[in-house]
């Protein structure tokens, strides 16, 4: 028997609202496109500021409380962040319900060409998330959703470097963890569509390229440090890899799908 997969419920709040059509409530792929977003971009309220405040961060999704816990399962989001931040004194100062804040993550997998300006589109992941951050107060927790951000880093990562945090480190540093309220996800993907009357120009279409550019991050041949003695390890050689192959097959994969009507 399969299993439930769990959707966001949609309300007010999260409802996509424009090209309805694209819009994806189920929690795998929202939480998905959290994790493989290499930077988040989180926005908050200040008192003393007329204008949101939003900052680039480093962030996972995971459950502390139920450490099997996978991408299907209702998870919290753990952001990074220095101990005297303005971000983390205001969620301090907010302890009881937590700090409002709305995460985005976004993915852009291919350019879309067409034979008008007008009809040229993005293949793209997009999510967003709402939810009350609060400040992390044990050190268990801590260590755990540093772990956990280092490992969304580069696999693996925690392991293979000098372990335990000094004292002074586990003090500097602080973690955010967000209870999502709600959450949704946008997704375009696709080749190209054009009107019918362009597309009856015989001049226009004979003269005009048309086509998706694929659009995918890589990773790099790894260059050492100035005072490195070591090789490279396997679990960097092999998350370059993997990462690269899984990235550049999944903007392959957009262009040539099939673009649902909006």
């Amino acid at each position: 028997m399969g299993r439930h997969n769990l959707q966001y419920p949609k309300d007010s709040t999260n409802t996509i609202k424009r090209y309805k059509v694209h819009g994806v409530y189920d929690l795998e792929t929202v939480h998905s496109i959290v994790n493989t977003c290499p930077i988040l971009h989180v926005s908050f309220n200040t008192p003393s500021q007329p204008f949101p405040v939003v900052l680039p961060m480093i962030g996972q999704l995971g459950s502390f409380d139920r450490p099997s816990a996978d991408l299907r399962d209702p998870l919290e989001l753990y952001l990074h962040g220095y101990v005297s931040s303005r971000m983390m004194n205001l969620a301090q100062a907010t302890e009881e319900q937590g700090m409002p804040v709305c995460v985005a993550a976004s993915h852009v997998d291919g350019l879309v060409l067409t034979l008008a300006t007008f009809s040229h589109n993005y293949n793209y992941r997009s999510a967003v998330l709402f939810g009350y951050a609060t400040t992390v107060k044990t050190d268990e927790e801590k260590l755990y959703a540093m772990e956990l951000i280092s490992n969304s880093v580069v696999t693996d990562r925690w392991r293979h470097t000098r372990q335990p945090p000094l004292a002074s480190e586990m003090q500097s540093t602080n973690i955010l963890k967000v209870r999502i309220e709600s959450a949704s996800a946008k997704i375009s993907a696709g080749s190209t569509t054009d009107d019918k009357s362009d597309l009856e120009n015989k001049e226009l279409v004979a003269s005009t390229w048309t086509g998706v550019l694929p659009v995918y991050q890589t990773i790099g041949e790894p260059i050492p440090g100035p005072y490195n003695t070591a090789k490279v390890p396997e679990h960097v050689s092999d998350f370059s890899k993997d990462t690269n192959d899984q990235r550049k097959q999944r903007s392959l994969e957009a262009a040539e799908g099939e673009r649902r009507a909006t």
